[in-house]
């Protein structure tokens, strides 16, 4: 904030903004103000909807051709989940025991949380096959 000195307004402005006011405030207590207030705001509120439609159709039409709507951004990962992803594209498909064996995990709770919140990301997709869960590229 300026160190300025604080310089009052011009008192003839100050008088003409006041009269301002005053009128508008008693032009605020005629209902018929008010209703065309109120019918303003719903004529703009009617408007801001219809164009709301035309975007979500024409977002609805680019999806229905299978082009995508919006350029998906690639998250920002730790190195070790940046690691673990380039591991399971390798393979081609792991398991937490195998994210254990490769990163040294003492046990697999570590590795399945991580395969976890990557599968939650939308990274990897996993898939039960008997007492084992696979995890592979999305």
């Amino acid at each position: 904030m300026d160190n300025k000195e604080y310089k009052p307004v011009d008192s003839t402005l100050a008088h003409e903004i006041q009269n301002d006011l005053q009128t508008n405030m008693a032009k605020f207590k005629d209902p018929i103000v008010l209703g065309e207030l109120v019918y303003r705001l719903l004529e703009e509120r009617e408007n801001t909807n219809r164009l709301l439609k035309n975007i979500l159709a024409k977002l609805d039409a680019l999806e229905a051709k299978g082009m995508p709507v919006a350029p998906a951004a690639a998250p920002i990962l730790p190195e070790v989940d940046e690691q673990i992803m380039a591991f399971v594209h390798e393979k081609g498909r792991c398991t937490a025991e195998d994210i254990r064996a490769k990163f040294n995990y003492k046990g697999k709770n570590a590795a399945c949380a991580r395969l976890n919140r990557l599968c939650d990301m939308g990274l990897l997709q996993k898939q039960q096959a008997g007492k084992k869960v696979y995890f592979f590229p999305e």
